[in-house]
C-alpha cells in the first residue's frame, strides 16, 4: 500500500527540520547565494562536521540541493520561498 503524507505531516516535518537556530542560519546564508561548507563555516563560526550534519537534514526534507564543482560541493535552496517564511516568523 502506498503511503501519502497528509499536509499537516509535511508541515510538521519541515518545521522540525528548521527548528534549530543553526539550520535557520544556514538557510539564510545560502538564501543570499549558494555556498560551500567552508563558506558556511566562516560565516557562522561553526565546525564543518556540525554544518554537514545540518545540511544533511535540510537536504533530506528537500530544502537544500547540492552541486559538486571540483573538490567543493555548493549548496543552494530548492525552495527560496522559505526565506520569506522565516522573515515572517521573525516578526
Amino acid at each position: 500500500m502506498l503511503y501519502i503524507q497528509q499536509p499537516e505531516e509535511q508541515i510538521s516535518k519541515l518545521l522540525s527540520a528548521i527548528g534549530q537556530p543553526a539550520r535557520i542560519q544556514i538557510l539564510i546564508v545560502i538564501g543570499a547565494r549558494e555556498a560551500c561548507v567552508c563558506h558556511l563555516e566562516a560565516a557562522l563560526g561553526v565546525r564543518q562536521a556540525s554544518i554537514s550534519q545540518h545540511l544533511m537534514v535540510l537536504r533530506k526534507v528537500g530544502l537544500v540541493a547540492s552541486q559538486r564543482d571540483g573538490r567543493n560541493i555548493f549548496y543552494s535552496l530548492t525552495r527560496p520561498e522559505i526565506i520569506h517564511i522565516l522573515e515572517q516568523a521573525a516578526c
